[in-house]
């Protein structure tokens, strides 16, 4: 399915997501086309991106193409989920250390689709970081990893 998901391919075009969407929720999926997981989770975009098209735009960004971005993100688990709103990156209260991305795929359609929708009423309001509607059960579990320390 990620055939069907727009896809940015170099820092240039990230840059010019991340400035030119306005008033939406953008996302930005890290990750590689061939793996499963990440396939899995493309397949949730794709069939959620038209019923959230006046909330969020969506896009799939390769974490080989853009080293930058997966370096300052510190995406070490692929895919993860990247949010932003007028440019400015919103955090989310998953109940995990790490409230930057959303690391796995989602559990349902719905699960990503309430989380758009807090997202959005969140940003509207000002707010850079909201605390996520998703059943902690449905939250996929990791350790942080902290290289070099």
């Amino acid at each position: 399915m990620s055939f069907l998901l727009p896809k940015l391919t170099c820092k240039k075009e990230v840059d010019q997501a991340i400035k030119s969407v306005a008033e939406k929720v953008l996302v930005l999926r890290f990750g590689r086309d061939n793996d499963a997981v990440c396939l899995q989770l493309d397949d949730i975009l794709a069939k959620t991106a038209h019923d959230l098209s006046k909330m969020a735009v969506i896009y799939l960004v390769d974490v080989n193409n853009v080293p930058v971005y997966t370096q300052y993100f510190d995406i070490s688990y692929i895919p993860s989920t990247v949010f932003f709103f007028n440019g400015q990156h919103m955090k989310v209260d998953y109940g995990s250390p790490d409230h930057t991305k959303f690391v796995g795929s989602f559990k349902t359609k719905q699960d990503f689709i309430d989380l758009i929708e807090v997202i959005y009423r969140g940003a509207m309001r000002g707010k850079l970081i909201v605390r996520s509607p998703i059943d902690p059960n449905n939250i996929p579990k990791y350790d942080l990893l902290y290289q070099g320390i």
